[in-house]
């Protein structure tokens, strides 16, 4: 039996490029059946002004999920532990899954992802391998406190989108579990809390992306 070859630092290389690619593209697929797919049998009735703000929030939550992948495959990497690049691995596979549900409600809203997709993912890689070469401890440290800032930010978003655009809600809800959910993974891994400072530079830096992304 062939021994299975280990992925050098050029395969991972290569593979992130492809993502990069892949995401900037907006071609990533969903590996899961889309949480709103049953509901759009009987789909909500918005009139144009509530269509174009559905779709503007969802823009701006498709802008959060390209910002996460280049962490995500930023972090996974730098790391030199397997499992921990494992894990980033596995949290990049379901933000890819979050590209494909909040690109498809934009566009069945009518509206448009943003322009600024090469900005932002270039950005957020550089910040992802910042965040690696501190170590893995404050690697996983800022996962878990992105992925919480992500979910207080979607948990707003619910209170924001139109009530009965269920299709959107659902896919936000849906979004927001596995935020939580990465972040439990990362703080059971090792991650240690983030600084306050950097917190609310975290905080700052997420408030821009947002009012940018909400109309560019």
């Amino acid at each position: 039996m062939e021994s299975i070859r280990k992925p050098t630092a050029a395969d991972r290389c290569i593979a992130v490029l492809q993502s990069a690619m892949t995401v900037v593209a907006g071609l990533p697929q969903s590996q899961r059946p889309d949480p709103a797919a049953p509901l759009r049998a009987n789909p909500p009735l918005l009139d144009d002004a509530e269509r174009a703000y559905s779709a503007a929030l969802m823009r701006v939550n498709h802008v959060g999920e390209i910002c996460a992948q280049a962490l995500y495959e930023a972090q996974g990497l730098v790391t030199r532990d397997d499992n921990l690049r494992t894990l980033f691995r596995h949290a990049a596979t379901e933000e890819s899954d979050h590209l494909a549900w909040t690109r498809g409600r934009i566009e069945e809203l009518g509206g448009r992802v943003s322009l600024l997709a090469p900005v932002w993912y270039a950005g957020a890689f550089a910040i992802g391998c910042a965040a690696a070469l501190s170590g893995d401890r404050a690697s996983l440290g800022f996962m878990a406190e992105t992925e919480n800032q992500v979910e207080e930010h979607l948990h707003g978003h619910l209170g924001r989108l139109p009530e009965n655009d269920h299709i959107s809600r659902a896919i936000v809800d849906q979004m927001k579990r596995d935020e939580a959910g990465h972040a439990q993974s990362a703080v059971s891994h090792g991650g240690t809390p983030v600084p306050f400072v950097a917190r609310m530079a975290m905080t700052a830096a997420a408030r821009v992306m947002t009012l940018t992304a909400h109309y560019i």
